[in-house]
C-alpha cells in the first residue's frame, strides 16, 4: 500500500491507543515502516530521532545485531511452547539472569506478558498471600495502598490502585477499594504548605495511613523514585526507604512497580537499588526485551511463594496464566538485552547522559514558560505553564504539550507529552550527541509552540 492508502485504512479501522481519534485523522501522523539505531523511518522517507524510546521501552536501539540474532536463533528452534505442565530452556535461563541481578531476595519470576499484568499479578498474589499464610488472620486484608497519581496499567485491578482520574474516574464502580498516599512533590500544593511544610505531612500521613489499615492492608504498591505516566513527580531522597520499613514493620508487602523505572532509567539497573530496597514483589515490563516484544515479569520472595507451596489437593495454586506466558522469542530477547547491559556498558552511558541532560535543562531554568523541571537519570519531564510566578496552566484547549509534540515531529524527533508536561526519554543506549540534538529540537518546539499560540 502507498502512503495515504495505509493512512486511509488507518483511519476507517485502527483504533489507537490512549488516542483521541477524530484529532489523530486530521493530524497526518508518521506511519512508521523501520527503525535503525535510535532514529525511526516512515513510509514516506523521513527519519525521526526517537526521542521516548517507542513509549519508554527501547534500550539498546532499533535493529540490535545481538538482540536480531538472539532471536532468529530461537525461531530455529521454537518460537513458543507453553509453560503450563511444561518448561522451556530460554524461560529458565532467563529466570536465573533475572535473579541474579535484582535486589537479594527476590527468587521467583512469574512470566506475563505487559506492566499492566505484571501488576495484576503481584496484587492477585497478595490477595492470595494473606489468605494462604500459615497463621490465619481475623481480619481479612481486603485493602490495597497506593500513591496519589499513580498509573499501574489498564487492567481493572491496575486501575484499581492508579490514581489519575483523566485515566480512571469512569471506572470507580468497578475498582476494588484502595487508600491513596499523598504524593510527595511540592510543585502542586495546597496553598497553606510550604514546599518543607507539604513534604512533611505526606511523611506524616504516610505512617498514619499505614498504622491505621495495617490490618486491612494486603499490599502497599509504588512506582519507586518516579511516577511517571503522573507526569514525572520526583519522589524526595529516602521516601522510598521509609515506606519500606513502614510496611515491613507492620507486616504488609511493598509491590516495587518498576515497568517504567526499570532496567536503567533512573541510572542503576533497579531503582529499589538507590534506597537499598528490597521489595516482596517486583514488576518489570517495557524494557525487559530492549523494546522487540511484549514480555513482562512478576518477581516474588520465598516467603511470598511458600503460601503457595502445597499439596495439589489443597487448592493454593495461583491460578492465574497467559498464553504466551515466557514466549521464547520474548525470553531469547531479554537476555541478549540483560547482557548488553554488560558488553556495551549501558549503566555508565546513562550516567553520562544523566550529565548532559542535567546540564542542558539548566539552559531552560529562567524560561518564562517553564514551571517546573524534573529529572531522575534520563527521565525527565519538563512542564509547561501560562504563568511561571502563578503556576498557572494554559487552557486545556490549547493543549500544549501536543502543540511541542507536532513542532517537534516538524524537525525530525518524536516525543510524546503528559498533558502540558513535555517527556524526554532517550533510551539508556543512546550516544550523548544524540542527548544534544535531542534537547536541541525539543527546546526549540517549546519555543515555536508558545510563540505560535501565545502570539
Amino acid at each position: 500500500m502507498k502512503s495515504e492508502e495505509l493512512r486511509t485504512v488507518d483511519n476507517e479501522h485502527v483504533w489507537h491507543p490512549f488516542t483521541q481519534m477524530r484529532a489523530h485523522r486530521d493530524e497526518s501522523v508518521p506511519i512508521i515502516e523501520s527503525g535503525d539505531g535510535f532514529f525511526l523511518t516512515d513510509v514516506d522517507g523521513r527519519t525521526y530521532l526517537d526521542g521516548i524510546s517507542s513509549l519508554w521501552c527501547n534500550v539498546h536501539g532499533h535493529r540490535v545485531p545481538a538482540i536480531d540474532q538472539a532471536i532468529r536463533e530461537q525461531l530455529d528452534k521454537v518460537a513458543h511452547s507453553t509453560l503450563l505442565g511444561l518448561a522451556s530452556v530460554p524461560s529458565i535461563e532467563l529466570a536465573a539472569e533475572l535473579v541474579r541481578r535484582a535486589p537479594a531476595g527476590l527468587m521467583k519470576v512469574f512470566y506475563s506478558d505487559s506492566g499492566s499484568t505484571a501488576v495484576e499479578i503481584a496484587l492477585k498474589m497478595a490477595f492470595q498471600y494473606h489468605a494462604q499464610k500459615p497463621v490465619p488472620e481475623e481480619q481479612p486484608r481486603d485493602l490495597f495502598a497506593c500513591m496519589q497519581h499513580a498509573y499501574h496499567g489498564d487492567t481493572i485491578g491496575s486501575v484499581s490502585v492508579g490514581g489519575i482520574a483523566i485515566f480512571h474516574q469512569i471506572f470507580g464502580k468497578l475498582l476494588f477499594e484502595a487508600v491513596q498516599i499523598p504524593c510527595p512533590t511540592a510543585y502542586h500544593r495546597p496553598d497553606e504548605y510550604s514546599a518543607a511544610g507539604y513534604l512533611e505531612f505526606c511523611e506524616q500521613e504516610l505512617e498514619r495511613l499505614i498504622v491505621e489499615n495495617q490490618h486491612r492492608l494486603a499490599a502497599f504498591i509504588i512506582e519507586p523514585l518516579v511516577q511517571g505516566a503522573a507526569g514525572m513527580l520526583m519522589h524526595p531522597p529516602g521516601y522510598l526507604k521509609r515506606v519500606r520499613e513502614l510496611t515491613a514493620r507492620y507486616g504488609i508487602p511493598l509491590i516495587a512497580d518498576e515497568v517504567a523505572v526499570g532496567l536503567g532509567r533512573t541510572g542503576t539497573m533497579f531503582a529499589c537499588e538507590q534506597e537499598g530496597v528490597t521489595p516482596d514483589f517486583l514488576c518489570l515490563a517495557k524494557g525487559i526485551t530492549g523494546g522487540y516484544l511484549p514480555l513482562a515479569v512478576t518477581m516474588a520472595t520465598e516467603e511470598i511463594f511458600d503460601a503457595f507451596d502445597a499439596e495439589p489437593e489443597e487448592y493454593k495454586t495461583f491460578f492465574h496464566g497467559h498464553t504466551y506466558t515466557g514466549n521464547s522469542l520474548a525470553c531469547a530477547a531479554a537476555l541478549a538485552t540483560l547482557k548488553l547491559f554488560d558488553t556495551q556498558q549501558t549503566l555508565e552511558n546513562v550516567k553520562q547522559n544523566t550529565q548532559v541532560l542535567t546540564e542542558r535543562l539548566a539552559e531552560l531554568k529562567d524560561h518564562p514558560h517553564v514551571g517546573e523541571i524534573r529529572q531522575k537519570g534520563v527521565m525527565v519531564g519538563i512542564e509547561l505553564v501560562a504563568d511561571r510566578e502563578s503556576k498557572a496552566a494554559f487552557p486545556a484547549a490549547w493543549r500544549m504539550g501536543h502543540r511541542v509534540t507536532l513542532a517537534a515531529r516538524r524537525q525530525g524527533v518524536i516525543v510524546r507529552p503528559l498533558g502540558d508536561v513535555v517527556v524526554l526519554m532517550p533510551a539508556p543506549g543512546m550516544p550523548a550527541d544524540l542527548i544534544g540534538q535531542l534537547c536541541d529540537v525539543v527546546f526549540a518546539a517549546i519555543d515555536e509552540a508558545i510563540r505560535l499560540q501565545v502570539a
